[in-house]
């Protein structure tokens, strides 16, 4: 099997297929993660180029990781100090990396659909590190990884998942992912943090967190973002802990191991307390790890498409 496209853009375009041989795939590259040598030839000659119009610390150090673990030629531009400052647009940057002899671009912009553009100007590979409100499939996946690890499977698991559903591409990508797996997907979140006609992707919806907490196998919060929000949304970060935030109380109500999952960086207070954090049932750190691996897996399909070699 091979992924249709030379770019991962988003799960929603993905088929359960493809989205399987990316985890399964995966599973070998955390074994070669967790080796005292983490060094292989997989993607030897290839070019990898982080390209970051937003802050980011774990998305973008694991992939750089990721390319170095298999011996890719890595580099990252800081957008800050490159031609952009000067008015180089999107298209542009794209075209000088392309030429370069990049095989992988790997973009985080705010604007929703920018992977996409650059995606049909460039011949490299463009993988999609969160673009705007839209999509963030790479955090998806390690999720879904991370989750399939302790359970076994997503076909039939209730996931909850609580906080600002509006402007996170990460619930948008989990939501596309985890349904097409098999998942029951129920949300909650201030009402004006809830995306309109959020159940026609076949979620559930909920108007608070206790109700959408009922027997859950997974509860994932998300961190409210502040900097993408207009004033007014919801009264104050102290109103939204004490009505939406993930507490011992609160989790009582999710089956007895479920887990617990966040993207990060977690806000400690107000998505979860630092109780809940640090817990056993917490897999916050382990998804970080995930996400490497997860990641490897991308970068060496994305460069092997044309290839009938196998990881195996």
């Amino acid at each position: 099997m091979a992924l249709k496209s030379k770019d991962l853009l988003g799960l929603k375009d993905l088929t359960a297929e493809e989205i399987h041989y990316i985890l399964n795939t995966a599973k070998t590259m955390k074994v070669i993660l967790l080796s005292k040598n983490k060094k292989t030839p997989h993607l030897q000659g290839k070019s990898i180029i982080t390209l970051f119009y937003e802050n980011s610390t774990r998305t973008r150090l694991s992939f750089e990781l990721a390319s170095k673990y298999m011996s890719a030629s890595a580099a990252n531009i800081s957008v800050a100090s490159s031609s952009v400052a000067k008015g180089e647009t999107l298209i542009d940057t794209g075209k000088t990396i392309d030429m370069m002899g990049a095989d992988v671009i790997i973009l985080r912009h705010s604007m929703s659909g920018a992977p996409h553009l650059l995606a049909r100007n460039v011949n490299a590979s463009v993988i999609n590190a969160g673009d705007g409100m839209n999509e963030h499939p790479t955090q998806a996946l390690l999720d879904m990884f991370t989750i399939i690890e302790k359970k076994g499977s997503l076909e039939g698991l209730k996931v909850a998942i609580i906080g600002d559903i509006y402007h996170s591409r990460v619930a948008r990508s989990n939501i596309w992912g985890m349904t097409k797996l098999g998942a029951e997907v129920s949300v909650a979140g201030p009402s004006t943090l809830i995306p309109p006609e959020l159940e026609r992707t076949g979620v559930k919806v909920f108007n608070t967190v206790q109700e959408a907490l009922i027997d859950a196998d997974v509860v994932m919060g998300l961190r409210i973002q502040l900097e993408r929000q207009k004033k007014g949304l919801f009264p104050s970060i102290r109103e939204y802990s004490r009505f939406f935030g993930l507490d011992e109380k609160r989790l009582k109500l999710a089956k007895e191991d479920a887990l617990i999952l966040h993207p990060g960086p977690v806000n400690r207070g107000v998505e979860l307390p630092s109780s809940v954090v640090d817990s056993d049932k917490s897999l916050i750190n382990e998804q970080v790890t995930n996400g490497v691996a997860v990641r490897m897996a991308l970068l060496y399909l994305l460069t092997r498409r044309d290839s009938d070699e196998s990881i195996n």
